[in-house]
């Protein structure tokens, strides 16, 4: 039974559930070239694959695969990205970490500050022992995030997921609950 969706507050944001309403804002991001790259995804061509992507959103949370927060300024409560995590296993206690973010706000802490609020709830409220992140080799400014969040680079998966036509090489990083200081 899914229980009201969380909402995490920090200093400077609140993470909360993504909704319909916010289509527009997750569009504006979404369909930056820089910013799904990253993603293995085209540029979104319209609100309608925001909404695709916010249904997405919802339903990894009903079948208990992963929680999506958006990141919002609590002065405007604009979706400005979002971070969460994916291919959740309760068995395994584990789950994938994702992010992104507008560009218009990358290189402010926003994305690390986002990140520690995500990574405290999912070893507290999820139970997770190890959460995993998977990176573009290209894509140093997300390894250097991940590694002052504490990560470790563990290895290169080759070809590990096809996306946009190709297969593409992922970095897997990690993070343990023993690792973690609450």
């Amino acid at each position: 039974m899914l229980h009201t969706f969380p909402t995490l507050k920090t200093n400077l944001l609140v993470l909360r559930e993504v909704l319909a309403k916010d289509a527009a804002s997750v569009f504006a991001y979404l369909s930056d070239e820089q910013v799904v790259k990253q993603m293995g995804l085209a540029p979104f061509q319209s609100e309608a694959d925001a909404l695709e992507e916010i249904d997405w959103y919802a339903s990894i949370r009903r079948n208990g695969t992963g929680i999506r927060f958006g990141i919002s300024l609590p002065e405007t409560d604009v979706i400005i990205g979002s971070c969460g995590f994916l291919n959740q296993s309760d068995r395994h206690q584990r789950a994938e970490l994702g992010f992104e973010l507008n560009p218009s706000y990358q290189g402010q802490g926003i994305a690390k500050e986002a990140a520690l609020a995500v990574i405290e709830y999912g070893f507290k409220e999820l139970s997770l022992n190890r959460i995993e992140a998977l990176v573009l080799p290209e894509n140093i400014s997300s390894q250097r995030l991940l590694e002052r969040l504490g990560f470790q680079r563990e290895g290169l998966l080759r070809q590990y997921e096809k996306t946009r036509g190709r297969f593409d090489d992922l970095y897997m990083y990690s993070l343990l609950r023993n690792e973690w200081s609450f």
